[in-house]
């Protein structure tokens, strides 16, 4: 495996946007799903996200697949890193707060270092990374409360579905690297969000109806955030810092998304969070520590 990259001054602010860039997301996400369903809100984000990023492709001039088969790896991408996570992450915060949510969120990098133990044999699973990894469940469990794991309600339903949405993430990390690894990663990205409009958009017709349009000018400002801004823009921000700072000290960003997430759900949404749910983000950031150092030993 490659050396981590040490991380120069413009990449930390890079790293650092892109975690605030994350994090607003969230409560964007949720003043939207004030007004619009939640399927409706997700094919926003996907398909306005797409139109940019075909924008982009195209002002860049690079070539557009036409393989079926590399379609149909985009169909799969599509389904694991946008269709399937964006509408569990979405369904659930409907029922548990934004800075919750980001904090379930944050699993992704502790199952897709699991992921990738399984899938690939340069990714084996150290004892440091395991002790990551078991810092990672300890403190997401201490988050959701461990009294709550002997209770079944709509909230358990909720945060199972934001789990659920961090494992699709981490399924569509390791997609990638098989299927995408040579290809420009914009033209990656627009062609996953188109085969994930495709999916979503017969689901939101089934489900919501034809997408109204008549928004209040505070949906279609969240929306174009975490639309233009969030996916598109965060998607090229995304490989930039990926370039300089290397995947391990990309784990980073992860420990700047929930604090952003949790202080903008206080002053936007005055919601507040348990203690609980603070101890376990400050143990779940030192299992995402323990990785990241075990990435530059690596």
């Amino acid at each position: 495996m490659a050396k981590q990259k040490h991380l120069s001054p413009k990449a930390w602010a890079e790293l650092l946007l892109l975690g605030l860039i994350w994090g607003a997301s969230f409560v964007s996400i949720r003043i939207a799903l004030d007004t619009v369903p939640v399927m409706t809100s997700v094919f926003h984000r996907v398909f306005w996200a797409m139109l940019v990023l075909w924008l982009v492709v195209w002002i860049q001039g690079l070539r557009v697949p036409t393989s079926p088969r590399m379609w149909l790896a985009f169909g799969i991408m599509g389904l694991l890193n946008n269709a399937v996570p964006f509408s569990l992450m979405a369904w659930g915060q409907l029922y548990i707060e934004t800075g919750l949510t980001s904090i379930l969120n944050a699993m992704t990098a502790i199952f897709g270092v699991i992921t990738a133990a399984i899938l690939f044999k340069d990714e084996r699973l150290t004892p440091l990374r395991a002790a990551g990894v078991g810092l990672g469940f300890l403190g997401v469990a201490i988050a959701i409360g461990i009294k709550n794991f002997t209770t079944f309600n709509l909230q358990s339903a909720a945060q199972l579905a934001i789990i659920a949405g961090a494992i699709s993430y981490a399924l569509a990390g390791a997609w990638a690297r098989v299927k995408f690894s040579d290809m420009p990663p914009v033209v990656a990205a627009a062609g996953m969000l188109t085969a994930s409009t495709v999916q979503i958009l017969p689901i939101t017709l089934l489900v919501d109806g034809v997408p109204q349009l008549d928004l209040p000018m505070i949906t279609w400002a969240a929306i174009g955030y975490y639309a233009l801004i969030a996916t598109a823009g965060a998607y090229l921000l995304y490989y930039r810092v990926l370039a300089m700072a290397g995947a391990g000290n990309l784990l980073l960003v992860t420990l700047v998304i929930p604090p952003v997430a949790i202080v903008l759900g206080a002053v936007l949404r005055d919601e507040t969070l348990p203690p609980q749910a603070y101890l376990g983000f400050a143990i779940l950031a030192l299992g995402l520590l323990i990785l990241n150092r075990a990435g530059t030993r690596d």
